[in-house]
């Protein structure tokens, strides 16, 4: 019997079958019926995909696979798919738009690591069990990181509030001496729910252009947090998504704002939006969100989420008026200086 809504799985995405991810493999059995395996992918190889479902692990060659692709997580309450998701599955989705270039999995942890481009590409992701004693799990976190050169950082997700709030964990943090940075918010939307280009008008001489890989206009109009210039590793972070589009707003032909929307299953994300000082208050960023909402209903993402820091009022009053609430927050955890 299959264990997802009745209707044929049509497509076969080889590239969403990722390790940890959430898919469903529609497979033939012996009698010649098909059945669906639907959870987490645990391993993947040219012989056989390996499925942990609600009634245990299935395992299914790859002879006979029928058809298999990536799905979004479930819901854990009531409301539309943005605002049911469980905290933990749509930190697990968003890491999936911003990929570091290195990850090793602690337990359910995903240490990720990317020469320090964004705390996102360079952090503990603490959703799940470590698989150890939280001290064991800090102790390898604190050696992952220190041995690439890189700062460790814990990203811990929480309820909207205080930023101290996060559970066990926060408090062995707080205990070690980690320090708060970077308390931030991530709101949804549901992407039917947010305007489109043809509502929002450009003022008079200026156009939008788009593409699938950032260019040198773009990347020379992005600026995270003030660096002169995008790294390597930044280049690389950028088009780590399933599908990303790079949008920008054009004065002649200099590039004036910039966003990035990504994509991977029911889900849009928007980063990297930036419009330069001069052009700001005049509605690019509002526009830009309008066009990755189109670019992001035309590929069937349902829900689309974006992050904002707290303390960025300006940002999320612009966020809240497109039609984004919040869902939950985050913050990073820092740990104090290595001893010389």
């Amino acid at each position: 019997m299959s264990q997802v809504p009745p209707g044929p799985v049509h497509v076969r995405r080889e590239h969403e079958l990722v390790v940890g991810a959430r898919v469903v493999v529609r497979h033939r059995l012996p009698d010649g019926s098909a059945a669906d395996a639907l959870g987490e992918l645990l391993a993947a190889d040219e012989h056989a995909l390996r499925v942990a479902t609600r009634r245990g692990e299935v395992l299914v060659a790859r002879a006979d696979v029928l058809a298999a692709k990536a799905v979004p997580p479930p819901p854990v309450r009531r409301g539309r798919p943005h605002e049911a998701v469980g905290v933990d599955d749509l930190e697990l989705v968003m890491a999936e738009h911003w990929r570091p270039l290195e990850r090793a999995d602690l337990g359910r942890w995903r240490l990720r690591a990317a020469d320090g481009f964004t705390g996102r590409a360079n952090s503990a992701l603490a959703v799940g069990s470590p698989g150890v004693p939280l001290p064991a799990a800090l102790e390898a976190v604190e050696r992952f990181y220190r041995e690439r050169g890189l700062v460790p950082l814990v990203a811990v997700p929480h309820p909207v509030g205080a930023p101290g709030e996060g559970g066990e964990l926060a408090g062995q943090l707080a205990g070690r001496g980690w320090s708060v940075r970077t308390p931030t918010l991530v709101l949804t939307a549901a992407t039917d729910d947010l305007p489109g280009a043809a509502e929002v008008p450009l003022p008079p001489g200026l156009r939008t252009a788009a593409g699938a890989a950032p260019d040198e206009a773009w990347l020379g109009a992005y600026h995270y947090q003030g660096a002169p210039e995008v790294p390597p590793a930044g280049r690389r972070v950028l088009v780590s998504a399933d599908e990303q589009v790079f949008v920008r707003v054009l004065d002649g032909p200099r590039t004036v704002a910039v966003a990035r929307g990504s994509l991977s299953p029911g889900w849009a994300g928007i980063t990297a939006v930036e419009t330069v000082p001069e052009h700001r208050r005049r509605g690019l960023a509002r526009r830009l969100l309008a066009e990755v909402a189109d670019w992001a209903r035309a590929r069937g993402a349902v829900s689309t989420y974006l992050q904002v820091a707290e303390g960025n009022a300006a940002a999320r009053a612009l966020y809240e008026r497109a039609g984004f609430a919040a869902h939950h927050a985050y913050h990073y955890r820092v740990a104090p200086s290595a001893p010389s």
